[in-house]
């Protein structure tokens, strides 16, 4: 990749929308979504609105679609005609098989992954599909995005977090990211150690995502010493303790670290998963406490929090069905 002359986002919800609309806002053209059947028809006829202005992106879809600026479904990855520069994506964990496959045509062989799912194995499922080099680490931290409907509100984009494995030299696709988030005024981040880096958020969103959702409380809950930052707290030292027996490097002091994010978010500001609970949706539970009780059984780690926070999660998954 010489230059970044074209980007999908692939998941329109808050994290989506909000990165998307921040690179059309100063580079109308470059940006498009990447989605298919009612969900590109959707935003073709709705939009999105981000505080309150509204956005048209082009829409791709591979399958084809009237008004849409299509890519025929079976094109090869290898056809630069249809391949993008960089796909962002920003979709649910339980959505990334099928994103794999809607992506797929529209991967030619310079094109730039950058994943920002939750979670530590996003990369290595994508690397089973595309080549491992195509693809980059990455991970949102302290944006404050809320979805209700095709409505978002969001009042800091927080920062990206991103680059390869290691980064001790940055490589010439992340210059290029790193260009175009400066432009876009996207903050960012390329940490030298990214592995680590997923860890840690991995260890923030098994605590205040899950403990957010279970006692359906926004970040107000935790912004203060109390019982909703102490469970948030243990279930984090659950992750330390799993890292410790992989050689990841993360402690206390990380969580000293996020405790200082945590009082610049809004109050009322609500986690990704809160928001799937209070819509009656999917959550991410698997790529969080099912993870983690995973591991532990694994590395012989004891996960008694998050293996309550799974069943809890999966309760209320469950009563959404009946």
């Amino acid at each position: 990749m010489q230059s970044i002359n074209s980007v999908l986002v692939l998941g329109a919800g808050g994290l989506g929308a909000a990165y998307g609309t921040a690179i059309h806002a100063t580079k109308p053209g470059l940006v498009s979504f990447l989605a298919d059947g009612s969900r590109a028809r959707r935003l073709r006829q709705e939009g999105v609105v981000v505080n309150g202005t509204l956005f048209f992106l082009p829409v791709v879809e591979p399958q084809g679609s009237s008004g849409a600026e299509s890519v025929t479904e079976g094109t090869p990855a290898s056809d630069e005609t249809n391949a993008a520069d960089l796909i962002l994506l920003t979709v649910k964990y339980h959505h990334l098989p099928h994103a794999v496959e809607l992506m797929r045509p529209c991967v030619g062989p310079d094109t730039v992954i950058l994943s920002l799912l939750n979670g530590i194995d996003s990369e290595e499922i994508l690397a089973r599909s595309f080549k491992s080099e195509q693809i980059l680490h990455g991970m949102s931290l302290g944006i404050d995005a809320v979805r209700e409907g095709n409505q978002v509100q969001c009042s800091s984009l927080g920062t990206v977090y991103f680059g390869r494995a290691n980064n001790e030299h940055i490589s010439p696709e992340v210059r290029l990211i790193q260009e175009l988030f400066t432009e876009c005024g996207i903050t960012y981040e390329t940490p030298a150690d990214m592995i680590r880096t997923l860890w840690w958020k991995f260890m923030i969103n098994v605590g205040i995502n899950q403990v957010s959702a279970v006692l359906e409380q926004p970040y107000r809950a935790f912004q203060q010493p109390g019982h909703a930052r102490g469970l948030m707290v243990t279930a984090m030292r659950e992750v330390i303790s799993l890292a410790a027996q992989r050689g990841i490097d993360i402690s206390e002091k990380d969580i000293e670290k996020w405790n200082t994010v945590i009082p610049r978010l809004s109050p009322e500001g609500k986690t990704s998963m809160l928001q799937d609970v209070e819509g009656r949706r999917k959550t991410e539970v698997e790529m969080l406490a099912a993870k983690v009780v995973e591991l532990g059984k694994e590395l012989q780690v004891p996960t008694p929090v998050n293996t309550v926070l799974m069943e809890i999660l999966k309760a209320k998954e469950e009563a959404y069905a009946r």
